[in-house]
């Protein structure tokens, strides 16, 4: 099926831990253990999500990881469009490294391309916000202190 890469996944759940407390600074560390998945994974993630403008990583004391803008003025579709670049594509979407014969006469390529498109129409729909609308229970699945 349609799977998402471990880099997406990893990149929205990095973002829907932050904006659960948009006021609040946290850790790679803080989120690998809520998560159970590993720090080095993580440290990857975020610094693609700051140097795209999602995160900001705050240092010193007090420092930490914070959303760089409201939850709401980050678009799920645009996240998951950074994140995903090509993967989403079959080999004929590679012009330059095309090896497939039925490319000519295949209609493939448009009904993918029309499927992904539908994919992100969809994921447009959608900010932050919506996908942290039960910020009490995800704080507590997620163990994030209440205040």
């Amino acid at each position: 099926g349609t799977r998402l890469t471990v880099f997406t996944d990893y990149s929205l759940r990095v973002l829907i831990y932050l904006a659960i407390r948009p006021d609040r600074r946290s850790t790679i560390a803080e989120i690998a253990t809520a998560f159970d998945v590993s720090e080095s994974h993580l440290m990857k993630v975020v610094h693609f999500l700051g140097k795209h403008g999602f995160l900001a990583n705050v240092r010193g004391k007090g420092g930490g990881l914070m959303l760089a803008r409201p939850p709401e003025a980050i678009n799920v579709g645009a996240v998951v469009r950074l994140t995903e670049a090509d993967s989403l594509a079959a080999e004929c979407f590679d012009r330059k490294n095309n090896t497939c014969v039925i490319t000519p006469a295949c209609q493939l390529r448009k009904v993918l391309s029309e499927a992904i498109d539908a994919f992100y129409a969809v994921l447009a729909r959608y900010t932050l916000t919506d996908l942290v609308c039960q910020r009490r229970s995800l704080s507590r699945l997620l163990s994030i202190p209440a205040r």
